[in-house]
């Protein structure tokens, strides 16, 4: 009897959890960051389930306006999620999307003050700000809570990935949709750490495009306001 009943549990019991670990590189870049310093942060690793549709509950992130930056630059959220966007600039800004990812005006708000935005559905949203010309975001909008983002050495972990099928995407600013197509493949987790091989992202054919205000029309000549940030900065 005490069998059968160590049996039945050990036959309910769901299984754990796994952490999905791996790594990325990037090659034929021109970016200085990563010629020089091997710099392969920023790239977005996801899991989509095959066998089911995950929960996405409400949550919040952040990205931040300093020194004419938006920090992250990179930013990996789940659909439904509201993003703030504070000002912590002694100066005006405004950010705003007009692709179609997700298009949205916060208009021009001052310092210390801060704008949110909710994005309801996947896809890539490229943030700028309509009086700095350098300011510039990726917001990727996941259907999936299983996403990571490349760190410096270019490695990521995906952690409490129930067991079962998936399909990994991966999304780089600087990379061909063909380029990413062609990283699309399956992955199978168990209830145990996996350990994905190594791969590589190629920046053939990629340009940069410069763009627009969100009037769709150039960006004036930049203003002098060396004079708020200490040292000179512009």
């Amino acid at each position: 009897m005490i069998l059968r009943l160590l049996i039945f549990f050990s036959l309910t019991l769901p299984l754990s959890a796994a952490t999905v670990t791996g790594r990325f590189e990037l090659k034929d870049s021109r970016d200085p960051s990563v010629r020089a310093k091997a710099n392969y942060s920023g790239v977005v690793v996801s899991l989509s389930p095959l066998d089911s549709t995950p929960n996405l509950p409400p949550a919040h992130a952040t990205i931040r306006q300093k020194d004419k930056t938006f920090l992250p630059h990179i930013l990996a959220i789940t659909a439904g999620t509201t993003v703030d966007f504070p000002n912590e600039d002694p100066i005006f800004h405004n950010a705003f999307s007009n692709y179609n990812g997700q298009v949205f005006d916060l208009t021009l708000y001052p310092p210390g003050t801060t704008r949110s935005v909710r994005f309801t559905r996947p896809g890539v949203v490229r943030v700028f700000c309509n009086i700095h010309a350098s300011m510039s975001a990726v917001i990727v909008v996941l259907k999936t809570p299983y996403f990571a983002v490349t760190k410096k050495d270019g490695t990521f972990s995906i952690p409490d990935v129930p067991p079962g099928n998936y399909e990994l995407h991966v999304f780089h600013e600087r990379a061909s949709d063909a380029t990413l197509r062609s990283l699309v493949r399956p992955v199978t987790v168990e209830s145990s750490a996996l350990e994905l091989p190594a791969m590589s992202i190629s920046e053939t054919g990629y340009l940069q495009v410069p763009h627009t205000n969100k009037y769709g029309h150039p960006y004036p000549p930049a203003k002098d306001e060396n004079s708020i940030y200490p040292g000179g900065r512009n």
